[in-house]
Protein backbone atom coordinates (compact mmCIF):
# COMPACT_ATOMS: atom_id res chain seq x y z
CA UNK A 1 0.00 0.00 0.00
CA UNK A 2 1.23 3.29 -0.60
CA UNK A 3 1.93 6.03 1.68
CA UNK A 4 0.24 9.58 1.86
CA UNK A 5 -0.49 12.45 4.12
CA UNK A 6 -4.14 12.59 5.15
CA UNK A 7 -4.87 15.62 3.35
CA UNK A 8 -4.12 13.76 0.44
CA UNK A 9 -6.22 10.42 1.42
CA UNK A 10 -9.14 13.23 2.18
CA UNK A 11 -8.19 14.30 -1.58
CA UNK A 12 -8.17 11.16 -3.07
CA UNK A 13 -11.56 9.52 -1.56
CA UNK A 14 -12.98 13.02 -2.93
CA UNK A 15 -11.42 12.44 -6.16
CA UNK A 16 -12.85 8.43 -6.21
CA UNK A 17 -16.48 9.28 -5.10
CA UNK A 18 -17.01 12.24 -7.99
CA UNK A 19 -15.54 10.08 -10.11
CA UNK A 20 -17.83 7.20 -9.24
CA UNK A 21 -20.89 9.30 -8.52
CA UNK A 22 -22.01 12.10 -11.19
CA UNK A 23 -24.41 13.17 -8.53
CA UNK A 24 -22.12 14.34 -6.18
CA UNK A 25 -21.19 17.65 -5.83
CA UNK A 26 -18.22 19.93 -3.84
CA UNK A 27 -19.12 23.32 -2.37
CA UNK A 28 -17.42 26.03 0.49
CA UNK A 29 -15.39 29.01 0.67
CA UNK A 30 -12.58 28.96 -1.71
CA UNK A 31 -12.55 25.43 -2.40
CA UNK A 32 -12.29 25.77 -6.52
CA UNK A 33 -9.75 28.06 -7.68
CA UNK A 34 -8.13 28.78 -4.48
CA UNK A 35 -8.14 24.60 -3.57
CA UNK A 36 -9.04 25.33 -0.50
CA UNK A 37 -7.42 26.62 2.88
CA UNK A 38 -5.85 23.28 4.09
CA UNK A 39 -5.52 22.48 -0.08
CA UNK A 40 -7.88 19.07 0.43
CA UNK A 41 -10.02 19.90 -2.42
CA UNK A 42 -6.40 20.31 -4.81
CA UNK A 43 -7.03 19.14 -8.65
CA UNK A 44 -11.27 18.93 -8.42
CA UNK A 45 -11.93 22.11 -10.13
CA UNK A 46 -9.52 20.74 -12.56
CA UNK A 47 -10.77 17.42 -13.45
CA UNK A 48 -14.25 18.11 -12.22
CA UNK A 49 -15.46 21.48 -13.56
CA UNK A 50 -17.19 24.27 -12.25
CA UNK A 51 -20.51 23.03 -12.46
CA UNK A 52 -19.53 20.59 -9.97
CA UNK A 53 -16.75 22.64 -7.56
CA UNK A 54 -18.11 25.60 -6.44
CA UNK A 55 -16.68 28.40 -4.75
CA UNK A 56 -19.37 30.09 -2.29
CA UNK A 57 -19.98 33.23 -0.68
CA UNK A 58 -18.61 34.06 2.94
CA UNK A 59 -21.96 32.64 4.71
CA UNK A 60 -21.99 29.30 6.38
CA UNK A 61 -25.37 29.26 6.66
CA UNK A 62 -25.80 29.59 3.06
CA UNK A 63 -23.42 26.68 2.47
CA UNK A 64 -25.58 24.51 4.51
CA UNK A 65 -28.86 25.31 3.17
CA UNK A 66 -27.90 25.09 -0.33
CA UNK A 67 -26.62 21.43 0.41
CA UNK A 68 -29.60 20.73 2.08
CA UNK A 69 -31.66 22.03 -1.29
CA UNK A 70 -29.48 20.19 -3.19
CA UNK A 71 -29.54 16.79 -1.45
CA UNK A 72 -33.54 16.99 -1.63
CA UNK A 73 -33.25 17.43 -5.00
CA UNK A 74 -31.17 14.30 -5.77
CA UNK A 75 -27.59 15.71 -5.49
CA UNK A 76 -25.25 14.33 -3.01
CA UNK A 77 -22.64 17.56 -1.92
CA UNK A 78 -19.69 17.33 -0.27
CA UNK A 79 -19.97 20.79 1.85
CA UNK A 80 -16.22 22.42 3.47
CA UNK A 81 -16.45 24.68 6.34
CA UNK A 82 -13.09 26.42 6.46
CA UNK A 83 -12.99 25.50 9.97
CA UNK A 84 -15.60 23.95 12.04
CA UNK A 85 -15.45 27.34 14.58
CA UNK A 86 -17.71 28.82 11.84
CA UNK A 87 -20.37 26.04 12.02
CA UNK A 88 -21.91 28.36 14.58
CA UNK A 89 -23.14 30.42 12.08
CA UNK A 90 -25.06 27.40 10.72
CA UNK A 91 -26.45 26.39 13.22
CA UNK A 92 -29.55 26.91 12.47
CA UNK A 93 -29.70 24.78 9.18
CA UNK A 94 -27.63 21.94 10.91
CA UNK A 95 -29.67 21.26 13.99
CA UNK A 96 -32.97 22.57 12.41
CA UNK A 97 -32.98 21.71 8.80
CA UNK A 98 -30.15 19.14 8.04
CA UNK A 99 -30.42 17.19 10.94
CA UNK A 100 -34.42 16.99 11.13
CA UNK A 101 -35.95 17.00 7.61
CA UNK A 102 -35.79 13.51 7.07
CA UNK A 103 -37.40 12.60 10.60
CA UNK A 104 -40.56 15.55 10.11
CA UNK A 105 -40.61 13.93 6.48
CA UNK A 106 -41.74 10.96 7.43
CA UNK A 107 -38.88 9.41 5.81
CA UNK A 108 -39.77 10.55 2.38
CA UNK A 109 -36.69 12.40 1.19
CA UNK A 110 -33.10 12.01 2.00
CA UNK A 111 -30.53 14.35 3.13
CA UNK A 112 -27.17 12.31 1.57
CA UNK A 113 -24.94 15.46 3.24
CA UNK A 114 -21.24 15.28 4.24
CA UNK A 115 -20.07 18.43 5.79
CA UNK A 116 -16.32 18.58 6.10
CA UNK A 117 -14.91 20.79 8.74
CA UNK A 118 -11.25 21.05 10.07
CA UNK A 119 -11.00 22.14 13.63
CA UNK A 120 -9.23 21.66 16.80
CA UNK A 121 -6.25 23.32 18.68
CA UNK A 122 -2.63 22.88 18.97
CA UNK A 123 -1.92 25.83 15.87
CA UNK A 124 -1.39 28.79 18.02
CA UNK A 125 -4.80 30.12 16.42
CA UNK A 126 -6.33 31.27 19.07
CA UNK A 127 -9.69 31.26 21.39
CA UNK A 128 -12.05 31.61 17.98
CA UNK A 129 -10.41 28.95 15.69
CA UNK A 130 -8.94 26.15 17.92
CA UNK A 131 -12.54 24.49 19.33
CA UNK A 132 -13.35 21.07 19.15
CA UNK A 133 -16.79 21.24 19.10
CA UNK A 134 -18.10 17.75 17.96
CA UNK A 135 -20.50 17.31 21.34
CA UNK A 136 -22.46 20.31 19.69
CA UNK A 137 -23.31 17.96 16.89
CA UNK A 138 -23.45 14.77 18.86
CA UNK A 139 -26.19 15.69 21.19
CA UNK A 140 -28.23 16.41 18.32
CA UNK A 141 -30.00 13.63 16.90
CA UNK A 142 -30.15 12.95 12.85
CA UNK A 143 -26.54 13.61 12.58
CA UNK A 144 -23.76 11.02 12.03
CA UNK A 145 -20.27 12.62 13.34
CA UNK A 146 -17.26 11.09 11.97
CA UNK A 147 -13.39 11.73 13.35
CA UNK A 148 -10.45 9.85 12.09
CA UNK A 149 -7.17 9.48 13.34
CA UNK A 150 -5.49 8.13 10.49
CA UNK A 151 -5.16 8.44 6.57
CA UNK A 152 -6.64 5.23 5.50
CA UNK A 153 -9.03 5.83 7.92
CA UNK A 154 -10.10 9.38 6.79
CA UNK A 155 -9.89 7.82 2.89
CA UNK A 156 -12.32 4.86 4.01
CA UNK A 157 -14.64 7.17 6.17
CA UNK A 158 -14.84 9.92 4.25
CA UNK A 159 -16.52 7.15 1.03
CA UNK A 160 -18.70 5.60 3.85
CA UNK A 161 -19.87 9.23 4.48
CA UNK A 162 -20.65 10.54 1.22
CA UNK A 163 -21.98 7.25 0.11
CA UNK A 164 -24.20 7.30 3.32
CA UNK A 165 -28.05 8.81 3.15
CA UNK A 166 -28.19 10.51 6.49
CA UNK A 167 -26.34 13.85 6.94
CA UNK A 168 -22.64 13.30 8.22
CA UNK A 169 -20.54 16.16 10.15
CA UNK A 170 -16.93 14.79 8.88
CA UNK A 171 -14.26 16.25 11.34
CA UNK A 172 -10.81 17.00 10.60
CA UNK A 173 -7.97 17.60 12.99
CA UNK A 174 -6.07 20.24 11.66
CA UNK A 175 -2.75 18.53 13.16
CA UNK A 176 -3.39 15.63 11.49
CA UNK A 177 -3.56 17.05 8.14
CA UNK A 178 0.81 16.31 7.82
CA UNK A 179 0.54 12.81 9.44
CA UNK A 180 1.34 10.17 7.06
CA UNK A 181 0.58 6.62 6.83
CA UNK A 182 -0.31 3.27 4.60
CA UNK A 183 -3.48 4.36 2.75
CA UNK A 184 -5.49 1.35 0.23
CA UNK A 185 -5.30 1.70 -3.33
CA UNK A 186 -8.65 -0.10 -4.12
CA UNK A 187 -11.54 2.77 -4.82
CA UNK A 188 -13.95 0.74 -2.70
CA UNK A 189 -12.12 0.72 0.15
CA UNK A 190 -14.33 1.58 3.17
CA UNK A 191 -14.14 2.24 6.70
CA UNK A 192 -18.22 1.25 8.19
CA UNK A 193 -19.66 3.91 9.88
CA UNK A 194 -20.26 2.92 13.69
CA UNK A 195 -17.47 0.83 13.90
CA UNK A 196 -14.28 1.09 16.50
CA UNK A 197 -11.02 0.04 16.21
CA UNK A 198 -8.83 -1.05 18.69
CA UNK A 199 -5.12 0.08 17.13
CA UNK A 200 -3.37 -1.72 19.79
CA UNK A 201 -3.99 -4.67 22.02
CA UNK A 202 -3.41 -5.16 25.34
CA UNK A 203 -3.49 -6.16 28.76
CA UNK A 204 -3.06 -4.19 31.59
CA UNK A 205 -5.80 -0.72 30.77
CA UNK A 206 -8.00 0.34 28.08
CA UNK A 207 -7.38 4.05 26.20
CA UNK A 208 -10.31 5.09 24.75
CA UNK A 209 -9.79 7.82 22.08
CA UNK A 210 -10.89 9.57 18.86
CA UNK A 211 -8.90 11.72 16.38
CA UNK A 212 -5.71 12.90 16.89
CA UNK A 213 -6.29 11.84 21.00
CA UNK A 214 -5.79 8.00 19.65
CA UNK A 215 -2.32 9.41 18.06
CA UNK A 216 -1.09 10.42 21.27
CA UNK A 217 -2.34 7.32 23.01
CA UNK A 218 -0.51 5.43 20.61
CA UNK A 219 2.31 7.45 21.57
CA UNK A 220 1.69 6.98 24.99
CA UNK A 221 0.97 3.08 24.88
CA UNK A 222 4.56 3.12 23.19
CA UNK A 223 6.00 4.84 26.06
CA UNK A 224 4.17 2.72 29.02
CA UNK A 225 5.52 -0.20 27.67
CA UNK A 226 8.94 0.28 28.44
CA UNK A 227 7.44 0.72 32.21
CA UNK A 228 6.04 -2.57 31.27
CA UNK A 229 2.70 -1.80 31.27
CA UNK A 230 0.68 -3.11 28.35
CA UNK A 231 -2.34 -0.53 27.10
CA UNK A 232 -5.32 -1.28 24.84
CA UNK A 233 -6.30 1.62 22.68
CA UNK A 234 -9.27 1.94 21.07
CA UNK A 235 -10.13 4.51 18.15
CA UNK A 236 -13.30 5.37 18.27
CA UNK A 237 -13.47 6.35 14.70
CA UNK A 238 -17.01 7.35 14.79
CA UNK A 239 -18.75 9.47 17.39
CA UNK A 240 -22.16 9.17 16.11
CA UNK A 241 -23.26 6.04 15.89
CA UNK A 242 -20.76 5.19 18.44
CA UNK A 243 -19.22 1.79 18.78
CA UNK A 244 -20.15 1.18 22.65
CA UNK A 245 -20.01 -2.30 22.00
CA UNK A 246 -15.76 -2.73 21.17
CA UNK A 247 -14.97 0.15 24.11
CA UNK A 248 -17.05 -1.91 26.41
CA UNK A 249 -15.42 -5.38 25.93
CA UNK A 250 -12.27 -3.86 25.99
CA UNK A 251 -12.73 -2.37 29.18
CA UNK A 252 -14.13 -5.44 30.71
CA UNK A 253 -11.01 -7.43 29.61
CA UNK A 254 -8.38 -4.96 30.70
CA UNK A 255 -10.27 -3.83 34.08
CA UNK A 256 -9.39 -0.17 33.82
CA UNK A 257 -10.15 2.65 31.76
CA UNK A 258 -8.78 5.92 30.64
CA UNK A 259 -10.60 8.10 28.41
CA UNK A 260 -8.83 10.82 26.54
CA UNK A 261 -10.69 13.75 24.68
CA UNK A 262 -9.42 17.02 23.10
CA UNK A 263 -13.17 18.81 23.67
CA UNK A 264 -13.84 21.00 26.78
CA UNK A 265 -14.15 18.61 30.04
CA UNK A 266 -17.72 19.84 31.31
CA UNK A 267 -20.23 18.09 29.29
CA UNK A 268 -17.53 15.96 27.16
CA UNK A 269 -17.85 12.95 25.30
CA UNK A 270 -15.54 11.62 28.04
CA UNK A 271 -18.33 11.92 30.70
CA UNK A 272 -20.83 10.01 28.33
CA UNK A 273 -17.90 6.92 28.27
CA UNK A 274 -16.92 6.94 31.68
CA UNK A 275 -20.41 5.95 32.28
CA UNK A 276 -20.97 3.39 29.93
CA UNK A 277 -18.01 1.44 30.75
CA UNK A 278 -19.25 2.21 34.45
CA UNK A 279 -22.80 0.72 33.72
CA UNK A 280 -21.44 -1.90 31.38
CA UNK A 281 -18.36 -3.20 33.65
CA UNK A 282 -19.21 -2.06 37.33
CA UNK A 283 -18.63 -5.77 38.52
CA UNK A 284 -15.12 -6.35 36.30
CA UNK A 285 -13.35 -2.76 36.90
CA UNK A 286 -10.62 -2.39 39.31
CA UNK A 287 -10.62 1.10 39.67
CA UNK A 288 -12.62 4.29 38.48
CA UNK A 289 -12.40 5.22 34.78
CA UNK A 290 -10.27 8.41 34.62
CA UNK A 291 -10.71 10.93 31.95
CA UNK A 292 -8.18 13.33 30.24
CA UNK A 293 -9.85 16.19 28.64
CA UNK A 294 -9.24 19.59 27.31
CA UNK A 295 -9.24 22.67 29.93
CA UNK A 296 -12.60 24.62 30.58
CA UNK A 297 -10.84 27.87 28.91
CA UNK A 298 -11.05 29.95 25.87
CA UNK A 299 -8.24 28.82 24.03
CA UNK A 300 -5.26 31.01 24.95
CA UNK A 301 -2.99 32.41 22.11
CA UNK A 302 0.43 31.79 24.02
CA UNK A 303 2.11 28.10 22.70
CA UNK A 304 3.10 27.57 25.79
CA UNK A 305 -0.66 28.13 27.95
CA UNK A 306 -2.40 25.88 24.79
CA UNK A 307 -0.07 23.19 24.91
CA UNK A 308 -1.28 22.98 29.00
CA UNK A 309 -4.92 23.38 27.82
CA UNK A 310 -5.19 20.40 25.76
CA UNK A 311 -3.95 16.88 26.71
CA UNK A 312 -0.56 15.68 25.76
CA UNK A 313 1.12 12.33 25.68
CA UNK A 314 2.72 13.05 29.29
CA UNK A 315 -1.03 13.71 30.24
CA UNK A 316 -2.25 10.76 29.34
CA UNK A 317 0.94 8.26 30.81
CA UNK A 318 0.11 10.03 34.33
CA UNK A 319 -3.46 9.36 33.88
CA UNK A 320 -3.08 5.76 33.31
CA UNK A 321 -0.10 5.42 36.10
CA UNK A 322 -2.58 7.32 38.57
CA UNK A 323 -5.48 4.63 37.35
CA UNK A 324 -2.88 1.67 37.92
CA UNK A 325 -2.27 2.49 41.02
CA UNK A 326 -5.63 3.21 42.12
CA UNK A 327 -8.36 0.44 43.29
CA UNK A 328 -12.05 0.01 44.33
Amino acid sequence: MPEMTYRDAINLALKEEMRRDPSIVVLGEDVALYEGSFKVTRGLLAEFGEERVKDTPISENTIIGVSVGAAMGGLRPVAELMTVNFALLAMDQIVNHMAKIRSMFGGQTYLPITVRAPGGGGSQLAAQHSQSLETYFMHCPGIYVAMPATPADAKGLLKSCIRDNNPVMFLEHELLYNSKGEVPEDPEFLVPLGKAAVMREGKDLTIVAYSRMSVLALQAAAELEKDGISCEVVDLRTLNPLDTETFIASARRTGRAVVVEECWRTAGLGSDIAFRIHEACFDTLLAPVRRVSGLDVPMPYSRKLEKLCIPQVETITAAVKEVLSEKY
